[in-house]
């Protein structure tokens, strides 16, 4: 999986952008040092949001943030991967199709004559979808936005021809060793750290406020029990739902979650 990149100069690597907000982006902007210590290991060729115009430069390194939610997206991604040694997938959009991928799990059809004046001219897929679902990629970096400081970890690592360490493990882990008080637990707040991948440092829960699922499932996520304990809190069935049915809804784990849990509209209106 881990190609080592050829020995010259400087390898060179592209940022690309699919259908996103751009916040992934934002945050390999916001590395400041460590965007110029990146700078001088890596030629960037490619990142728009920088200023660097070049999407079909040969890379050994390509990211791509954003999902497969256009006809475009999909020949895109499929031209990237052919010009790039390695592809990461970077955030939740990337990886799961983000809240995009809402339109997956619920009946859509009408929102774009609610929205635009002209819903015809609207060019969108029946389904948002993460890159892997389209073609190979070599890693995921899940988050809402990412973390830095795994990027550049990531990064380190692939240009070494070291795997790069997988961040699968429970937020319920970090919080313990960050010593934040439980709040599902002692608050009994709707915390979803159960059944979420760290990655963001607990920065919520640390905070006192829940989990919101911005990095996706965890390992081995027990949605069941996770349900059932959402529901011994007092949330209706219809909020236990919505809480699987957010940023990461698209990964298979919280679509089956959110379907298990929803109620049917005829149920509702009874």
């Amino acid at each position: 999986m881990n190609k080592p990149i050829p020995d010259r100069k400087k390898p060179t690597l592209a940022v690309h952008k699919l259908t996103s907000c751009s916040g992934c982006q934002a945050v390999i902007l916001n590395l400041a040092d460590d965007l110029l210590a990146l700078s001088r290991l890596v030629q960037i060729v490619h990142f728009v949001e920088a200023g660097l115009v070049a999407p079909e430069a040969q890379v050994d390194i390509a990211l791509v943030e954003g999902s497969i939610s256009t006809p475009a997206d999909e020949q895109r991604i499929r031209q990237i991967r052919a010009r790039s040694r390695q592809l990461i997938s970077i955030g939740a959009c990337a990886c799961s199709g983000g809240v995009q991928a809402l339109r997956n799990v619920r009946d859509s059809g009408n929102w774009p004559g609610a929205v635009y004046a002209d819903a015809a001219r609207i060019d969108s897929l029946a389904q948002s979808r993460p890159v892997q679902d389209l073609v190979p990629v070599e890693l995921e970096l899940w988050g809402c936005p990412i973390e830095g400081r795994q990027l550049v970890a990531a990064l380190a690592a692939l240009l070494r021809g070291i795997p790069p360490l997988s961040h699968s493990e429970k937020l319920c882990q970090q919080c313990k060793r960050l010593g934040n008080i439980c709040v599902l637990v002692s608050r009994g707040e709707p915390c979803m750290g159960p059944v979420t991948r760290t990655g963001c440092g607990a920065l919520c829960p640390a905070f006192g406020a829940p989990c919101y699922t911005c990095f996706g499932p965890a390992e081995q996520p027990n949605t069941e029990a996770m349900g059932l304990c959402l529901l011994g809190l007092g949330l209706p069935r219809r909020q236990v739902a919505e809480r699987f049915a957010s940023i990461s809804v698209g990964a298979p784990d919280f679509t089956q979650a959110y379907r298990r849990w929803r109620i049917p509209v005829r149920e509702e209106k009874s």
